[in-house]
């Protein structure tokens, strides 16, 4: 008997064992994957961060297990082939993939839809957007269609943009959309309106997404409403994000480990927040709160409860603008005659007038209402107050407009929204790109060491971001004629880890290329700093730059070689007056980002003697394949020791001719100097480029970085001829820092030059903006008064008509009154004695 209970217990134990491990593997199945877009050289408007928006968010999501491919500044073709790319990606990943889609750039709202705008296209007029933008439902409503068990999709492009100026108006901002079951749609400003441009290397909205993604145990509608919270926050109410989703799968995109420090609010006191009325708050939260629902109810709670707060004002535009969205959202759904003759009912000059307009045009039908009545559908929402009617009616609406000079937003408070990371709230920007297409990367802010992504993700395709985000990864690049990469090194740095100079083992390093010499590897400086082993490698395709950079889609990887320059990507020299030219040909302004401050020239190694010299190459050729790629994991082991780390790249991944970390490069045969570079023109083709950080070195058994050296971006017409001096072969150390000091002053002072004629011209522009639109108010205060005049003189035509005919219907009842008291005396006199005969009846 018990030997039978033994068997049965064996057994059940068995099959819970393999029910376990089953869930366990099922979890493990879970796929990320990603397509991010920046597009920001728009020919008419470049936007200043939307493509270092798109690095930083590639680089989050790809620490976040997501296998990522992205790209810059594409046109119609290029945008339309990566999304059909990501689909088929999409659709071949199985059910139990995460799809996101992150989008910045310029979109605009036609006829109910939304769209993107290419770099390339050319929007006169309202009529364009159907033809020259891609039409972004066309794309999210297939990846809907999808089994994955979720999708989220992110676009950042409401934006002030400058098309359609002729022809009739086109709405501000993006429209409302409804989410299907399993998709997350999120704007970066709420339905109708914009996001003002932000002056920092990154977009508020982009870094704010950022930070929260990298919090972990938060779920998509979580992270959306921090978002929103820490817009609305660092912006000073400038706009406000807006997000609608259906996700029913739980999902996030870090857990968080045992030791996670305690959260500031529990969920048992987010799900009692929420069940709190708006008055019961305080005004300053209630406000928050408002903000963290940001539901039509919950606006109009708050301006019932505080009306005479300073903030009411800021939240009644804020109702008027998502009165006016949901209204249009469910004329857009009925597309019927009825229904666009109840929103112009509603909004005669509301800001989709003309697309009501358009729609009914297209179906033939008339534009104004039937005289007698129409059946007007039945919205959700009451109609608008008359007050409402001047904030929507505004060209563009965004939340900071001196208009209507609102006073700041209070501060959140602490369970509200916690404050942000230290490291993260201000971010360097990051590195020029140099290569057409190719993202930019941003300098890595290690994660959380609490933060982790689930046990059950599946690993993405090995980078190094994926495989170290605790450590700190600093990317140098040194760039010499012809935007030609000859010196890249990579340094993952452990914060607050402390240990000796690693091994050799701990280095990756590669072969040089045939008829090159590689450098020497391990040697130490006179002051006792620890120098990393070069790799020789192709330039743009190093282990370290193949590991950092997001990889293109198919399609986009294939057009590359085709429209790839000389210059990588970057705009074509032009002579004196005349205008740039891209890499497709097509003619770009003239830059006017302002350039940063050069970094001072420095020589990598010191030439060995009886050497011989590297010649710059001549204009137009590649520089002599000598490149120089050093990637450093600086990471102690147990006991104080250091350890080797695992290789970032599997085995049989890497290019031929490199090897995997602890392999040894072949003995050079002579070692080779470097020529010194010095700082040149980004995307020029001519003279010397260098955009360079300083190694992370370790010194007296602790990690440090050596101070940030400025990137440099300037124009060749900028550079002394000293500098092209200073690089030849055989001058003299002494003479050659000289010449580059000589240099580098010279550039300053074009550079200084060049700041204040840029701070002249940004202050003239400011100022016809301000006198625009002091013009442009004073212009809507003379139009409000002669309606106001108009509608006071009708008024008062309309009382003096009333007047007069009261007057003649008094006059008419006192003439028939006296008429009739006459008669009646006429009849009692003729009835008297002596009287004369009366006349007859």
């Amino acid at each position: 008997m018990i030997q039978v209970q033994s068997t049965k217990l064996l057994v059940v134990g068995l099959a819970l064992w393999l029910l376990g491990t089953s869930a366990a593997f099922a979890q493990q199945s879970e796929r990320r994957i990603a397509l991010v877009i920046g597009n920001a050289s728009y020919q008419s408007a470049p936007l200043k961060t939307a493509a270092n928006d798109a690095g930083l968010i590639a680089q989050t999501l790809q620490s976040a297990g997501f296998d990522v491919v992205g790209a810059r500044d594409l046109d119609a073709d290029s945008v339309r082939h990566a999304f059909r790319d990501f689909l088929d990606k999409a659709a071949a990943s199985g059910p139990d993939t995460v799809a996101v889609v992150y989008v910045a750039g310029m979109g605009l709202q036609y006829e109910g839809e939304n769209y993107l705008v290419p770099v390339d296209a050319k929007i006169e007029r309202d009529t364009d957007v159907s033809v020259q933008a891609v039409r972004l439902s066309d794309y999210i409503r297939p990846l809907s269609a999808l089994q994955l068990k979720a999708r989220i999709v992110i676009i950042d492009a409401a934006r002030d943009n400058p098309f359609a100026r002729s022809g009739k108006p086109l709405a501000s901002g993006l429209a409302m959309v409804d989410a299907e079951p399993g998709l997350v749609v999120a704007f970066n400003a709420a339905p109708g309106t914009i996001a003002p441009e932000s002056t920092g290397p990154y977009g508020i909205y982009a870094q704010s997404l950022a930070e929260m993604i990298r919090e972990g145990g938060l779920s998509p509608s979580e992270i959306f409403d921090r978002v929103r919270q820490r817009v609305n926050d660092v912006s000073g109410g400038a706009f406000i994000p807006w997000n609608v989703g259906r996700l029913d799968t739980p999902f996030v995109f870090f857990q968080l480990a045992d030791n996670a420090p305690a959260a500031t609010v529990t969920r048992r006191d987010f799900t009692e927040r929420r069940g709190r009325a708006i008055r019961n708050f305080v005004a300053e939260d209630a406000y928050h709160e408002a903000i963290d629902r940001d539901t039509l109810q919950g606006y109009l709670d708050f301006v019932d409860a505080f009306p005479h707060h300073p903030q009411a004002k800021r939240v009644r535009v804020i109702i008027a603008a998502r009165r006016e969205a949901i209204t249009w959202r469910r004329t857009f759904l009925a597309d019927s005659p009825n229904g666009y003759w109840s929103y112009l009912d509603r909004y005669p000059t509301g800001p989709h007038a003309w697309d009501a307009r358009r729609r009914l045009r297209r179906l033939a039908i008339e534009q104004d209402a039937p005289p007698l009545s129409f059946a007007a559908i039945d919205y959700d929402v009451p109609p608008p107050p008359r007050e409402e009617i001047v904030f929507v009616e505004r060209r563009v609406l965004f939340f900071s407009d001196s208009f209507f000079d609102f006073a700041p937003p209070p501060r959140p408070r602490v369970f509200f929204l916690p404050p942000p990371p230290p490291d993260f709230i201000i971010l360097p920007p990051p590195p020029p790109s140099y290569e057409v297409y190719v993202l930019p990367v941003p300098f890595f802010v290690p994660v959380a060491r609490w933060c982790e992504p689930p046990r059950y993700v599946a690993p993405p395709p090995p980078n190094l971001v994926y495989n170290n985000i605790h450590n700190a990864v600093v990317v140098n690049q040194t760039i010499i004629n012809n935007n030609t990469v000859t010196n890249t090194t990579v340094n993952l740095v452990n914060p607050g880890i402390a240990g000796p100079t690693p091994p050799s083992s701990a280095v990756q390093t590669a072969p040089s290329l045939p008829g090159t010499s590689a450098p020497n590897a391990g040697t130490t400086s006179p002051a006792g700093v620890s120098k990393s082993v070069a790799i020789g490698a192709a330039a743009s395709v190093g282990l370290a730059a193949a590991a950092l950079t997001v990889a293109l889609p198919p399609a986009v990887a294939k057009k590359q070689p085709l429209v790839a320059t000389p210059n990588s990507g970057n705009p074509t020299p032009a002579a004196p007056g005349q205008p740039l030219m891209a890499p497709n040909g097509k003619t770009l302004p003239q830059p006017t980002a302002r350039p940063v401050v050069p970094a001072p020239l420095v020589q990598t190694t010191t030439p060995q003697v009886g050497s011989a010299p590297i010649a710059a190459p001549p204009q137009g050729q590649t520089a002599s394949p000598t490149p120089t790629q050093t990637i450093t994991k600086a990471v102690p082991g147990a006991a104080g020791q250091p350890r080797s780390l695992p290789s970032v790249v599997p085995p049989g991944s890497l290019p031929q001719g490199k090897l995997l970390q602890g392999q040894a490069a072949p003995t050079p045969s002579a070692p080779s100097p470097q020529v010194p570079v010095s700082s040149g023109a980004k995307g020029s083709g001519q003279g010397l480029n260098s955009a360079s950080k300083p190694d992370a070195v370790t010194t007296n058994g602790s990690n440090k970085k050596a101070p940030a050296a400025a990137a440099t971006v300037l124009n060749p017409q900028q550079l002394s001829p000293a500098i092209e001096q200073a690089t030849k072969p055989g001058v003299q150390p002494v003479e050659q820092k000289r010449q580059r000091e000589q240099a580098t002053q010279a550039a300053q002072r074009n550079l200084q030059q060049q700041r204040d004629q840029q701070a002249q011209e940004a202050q003239r522009r400011a100022q016809q903006q301000t006198a625009q639109d002091s013009q442009r108010r004073a212009q809507q205060q003379q139009v409000l008064a002669e309606q106001q005049r108009q509608k006071q003189a009708a008024q008062d035509a309309q009382r003096r008509e009333q007047n007069a005919a009261q007057q003649r219907q008094q006059q008419q009842a006192a003439q028939e009154a006296q008429k009739r008291a006459q008669q009646q005396a006429s009849q009692k006199k003729c009835g008297l004695p002596g009287t004369p005969t009366c006349p007859p009846n």
